[in-house]
């Protein structure tokens, strides 16, 4: 033992010799050494940058989308933390550690669907690890790294960690969302001025030995500090004592004690102050916990187009930072001196930071170094609890002649109001509900108008005939004028021309099916007949239109369409034994065997429920001049096809109204049935408005109007519906309309007529809030790019301020005078007069004998008449 111990001395004290000559071997061969250590030193530099090129090239980027419901928990939250620390860690054995990191990336460019892009990137190697989430109501989709075009103004700015080292970040609840700030400081952002705005963190994780490096010297630090205070704790102590032994009063004690022949020791001594021993866990702070440790990299780019856009933005995401500042705080870094500012948008620094933002490269930096759970809020994407601004991508601006249907004036977070419109190949239905005075009608009038201008067809049903007055100056501009179909049926006007429609006429080509059932369906709807509750007066009322309407076809082919019957000679088939037996003589043989064996059996009782509604409107002049005549211009499928602007004003919701309305509505759900013989893009969209639904519901038109909202979608057949109140509206056509509507929207009103539409939108808007709204406002919702937007509150627009450049009232007189006349109006006086004689003029037909059809009308009886489901003509013998 004692010879080993000798020799091991001996090599210590040959290596301290060493060691005491190294400097000066060194200083001897300082050539030989540069020139060794040198191309050793920069092929190793070389070889680190370029593996650490290699490696950052070859990353991936998916982007996460979540629902409106998505609502994580923190446990959700670190779950996603792992994924992230899993990804930050994968790459090639040989990648350096400056290269392993994973990025998430917050993009606002006004483009998208949602004002604020959230994205990850990391290495290739990864890409199994990113392509999967915790969270249930995330889709994660791989997309293409961010290329984007160089703007004209650019700023710059790199957040680093600043205040206490070892304190925690301010912990920030999840509710309301954390990154609610950054969601408001890039809502000003727009795409047609250039602007965007991305916020990048990094996160890499840090390696042991540097942690442990920073424990020690934080440790050091804290002892040092210690030790620092005791000394001067210590000296504080000694310069009191010193006082203390110097005062009067203890001079005067020790003179005392003198005198007494006492002694008191002598002069007292201060004790030496320890240090305070250093607590590791306190001082450590963040960095006492070794899971989830990581270097933060936290850089902000702003651009536009337009000068100052960019400032604003970095100022506003600067402030959104706030949040999260402590003890410690995230902030920007830089100095400034006077109007000189060193920071990462200096020329000196751009190049480091676009490498850094390119790359996706780490620069470590001892002062960002933070637990991934302080940055919580920013490891998830936005969820129900943030509030989102609609884009101008997402929300299109109104311009007169576009596909577009103006939904109201929104005032977007940046301050600039605008006409957002949906387009009307999305809008199929809507429902519009508030309060009487509030701006239903007047929008409504607005958004008819701006689809009359962009080229389709308008059917607007006003129960009261105010809305004509509204729109009449801008439907009289020479571009709409022509196609302006007006039907006046208020009887407001002793000299008012009134148009005829004979809903049993087979002068159009309809097929005799159709219109039988069309008739009887409107009939059964209004007065409540069902197989259950009238089952004669519905079969009585059937046969009576199967065999008034196979007349109607008989005279079209003798060519007298003057002779057709109306529903007037309904009354006249079952009451006049000698207009009956001359109808049978012209039915097919099938069909006269009910009217020779069940007919007969039926006493007069049987007769009354379907005679009464018929004598009702009989004694009404406006329904006996609109029909009784046997021809008129009016027909559905022609407004539909020809793409006419059709305002049906009606005089009120009684019984009379109420039966005109549904033989309408059911004649236009035939029309629309009836355009199946159409390929589907020849389909023009024909938009149809009913305010007053209501009214319009109490007439039973509300089974008419599920009918369309359901079945005519596929036909072209547009449906917007405007009521007070939902609650008073049938439960089967509420539930209807709810289902397929593709707009929604209401004005303020009570609690419960705002929550039938609030809740169709899952408490994204409060029903106080919605209830409270002022006058003219509309909170609403619709479709665009297949997604519901909104809920959002706009101000209802108003004709003249939209339609201006429309706006001829010096043509009104022009447009009174075409839009009767397109649909045949007459003086009601003449009308009248067709009705009464109309009996007679069809007896006239049924008992004229063929021989004595006078030649003209004999070389008639051979007609092509275009069959309405086929292009080819049928001809009628």
């Amino acid at each position: 033992m004692t010879g080993l111990t000798t020799e091991l001395v001996r090599l210590l004290v040959r290596f301290a010799v060493l060691l005491w000559h190294a400097p000066a071997w060194a200083a001897g061969h300082i050539v030989l050494l540069t020139a060794v250590v040198l191309p050793l030193t920069a092929g190793g530099w070389y070889l680190r940058e370029w593996l650490t090129r290699k490696v950052l090239a070859e990353r991936v980027r998916y982007t996460l989308t979540p629902a409106r419901s998505f609502d994580p928990c923190q446990e959700e939250i670190w779950r996603g933390a792992a994924v992230l620390l899993r990804a930050a860690r994968s790459g090639p054995w040989w990648a350096p550690a400056r290269a392993k990191s994973v990025r998430i990336r917050l993009r606002a460019d006004g483009t998208g669907e949602t004002p604020l892009d959230y994205s990850l990137e990391g290495h290739s190697s990864a890409q199994d690890i990113l392509s999967m989430t915790p969270y249930d109501k995330v889709t994660v989709e791989r997309c293409r790294p961010s290329r984007d075009r160089a703007r004209e103004h650019t700023l710059r700015a790199e957040f680093v960690l600043r205040g206490d080292p070892g304190a925690p970040l301010r912990e920030v609840p999840l509710q309301p969302d954390p990154l609610q700030p950054i969601m408001d400081a890039v809502a000003h952002v727009r795409a047609d001025l250039g602007d965007l705005a991305e916020v990048i963190v990094d996160l890499q994780p840090v390696p042991t030995w540097r942690l442990r490096l920073k424990r020690w010297q934080l440790a050091a630090a804290a002892r040092a500090r210690a030790q620092n205070e005791a000394r001067k704790a210590t000296r504080r102590a000694i310069a009191d004592t010193d006082a203390i032994e110097d005062s009067f009063a203890v001079q005067l004690a020790h003179l005392m004690d003198f005198a007494g022949h006492r002694s008191t020791g002598g002069r007292r001594m201060a004790m030496t102050v320890r240090p305070r021993p250093v607590d590791a866990a306190q001082v450590w702070g963040r960095l006492g916990d070794d899971v989830g440790l990581v270097r933060l990299q936290l850089l902000v780019r702003c651009a536009s187009d337009q000068e100052g856009r960019a400032e604003r933005s970095l100022k506003s995401l600067t402030a959104a930072m706030d949040v999260f500042a402590g003890r410690s705080r995230l902030r920007v870094d830089g100095t400034r001196l006077g109007p000189w500012q060193w920071s990462a948008n200096h020329i000196l620094r751009r190049s480091s930071f676009d490498r850094r933002w390119t790359t996706g490269l780490v620069v470590p930096r001892a002062d960002s170094w933070l637990n991934i759970s302080e940055l919580s809020g920013l490891l998830k994407p936005p969820t129900v609890h943030c509030r989102q601004p609609l884009t101008a991508a997402t929300l299109p601006t109104y311009e007169l002649g576009e596909p577009l249907m103006p939904q109201g004036w929104y005032r977007a977070p940046d301050g600039v109001t605008r006409l957002v419109a949906s387009p009307l190949e999305e809008t199929l239905f809507s429902v519009s509900v508030g309060k009487s005075f509030y701006g239903k009608t007047t929008r409504a009038v607005v958004q008819a108008i701006a689809v009359a201008a962009a080229g389709q067809g308008v059917f607007f049903v006003d129960p009261h005939a105010d809305s004509w007055n509204l729109a009449a100056p801008f439907l009289a501009h020479e571009s709409l004028r022509d196609r302006v179909w007006r039907i006046d049926l208020t009887g407001r006007d002793a000299g008012a021309r009134l148009p005829s429609w004979n809903p049993l006429g087979m002068d159009a080509g309809q097929r005799p099916d159709e219109v039988v059932r069309a008739a009887v369906d409107s009939f059964a709807i209004v007065l409540g007949w069902d197989d259950q509750t009238a089952p004669r007066a519905t079969t009585v009322l059937f046969k009576a239109l199967e065999a008034l309407v196979e007349v109607n076809r008989q005279a079209v082919a003798a060519g007298k369409p003057a002779a057709q019957a109306t529903v007037f000679q309904v009354r006249t088939l079952l009451t006049d034994p000698t207009f009956r037996e001359a109808v049978l003589d012209k039915l097919p043989e099938k069909t006269r065997v009910w009217w020779s064996t069940t007919f007969t059996a039926y006493g007069d009782d049987a007769f009354a429920p379907v005679l009464n509604p018929l004598d009702r409107l009989a004694a009404d002049p406006v329904a006996r001049a609109l029909l009784g005549a046997p021809t008129g211009k009016w027909n559905a499928r022609t407004a539909m096809d020809k793409r006419k602007i059709v305002w049906l004003c009606l005089g009120g919701t009684g019984p009379t109204q109420r039966l005109l309305v549904n033989l309408l509505m059911r004649d236009v759900f035939r029309a629309g049935l009836s355009r199946g013989d159409l390929p589907e893009k020849k389909r023009k969209p024909f938009h149809i408005w009913m305010d007053e639904l209501i009214s319009l519901d109490q007439a039973h038109a509300g089974s008419t109007i599920a009918d369309i909202t359901e079945q005519l979608r596929k036909f072209g057949i547009r449906l917007h519906v405007l009521a007070q109140l939902l609650e008073r509206v049938s439960p089967a056509m509420r539930a209807s309309l709810l289902q397929n509507a593709s707009a929604l929207s209401t004005t303020a009103g009570s609690t419960d007529s705002v929550g039938a539409v609030t809740e169709q939108w899952h408490g994204a808007l409060a029903v106080r809030e919605v209830a409270e709204l002022p006058r003219y406002h509309h909170a609403l919702s619709f479709t665009t790019g297949g997604k519901q937007r909104g809920p959002l509150t706009v101000a209802g627009p108003q004709p003249d301020e939209v339609f201006r450049s429309l706006k001829s009232k010096k043509h009104l007189g022009e447009l009174t005078t075409s839009s009767v006349q397109a649909v045949g109006a007459r003086t009601a006086s003449y009308l009248h007069k067709l009705a009464d004689k109309q009996d007679a003029v069809v007896l006239a037909f049924l008992t004229t004998p063929a021989d004595r059809i006078p030649a003209p009308e004999r070389a008639k009886r051979v007609r092509l008449v275009k069959n309405p489901t086929s292009d080819t003509p049928t001809e009628f013998k």
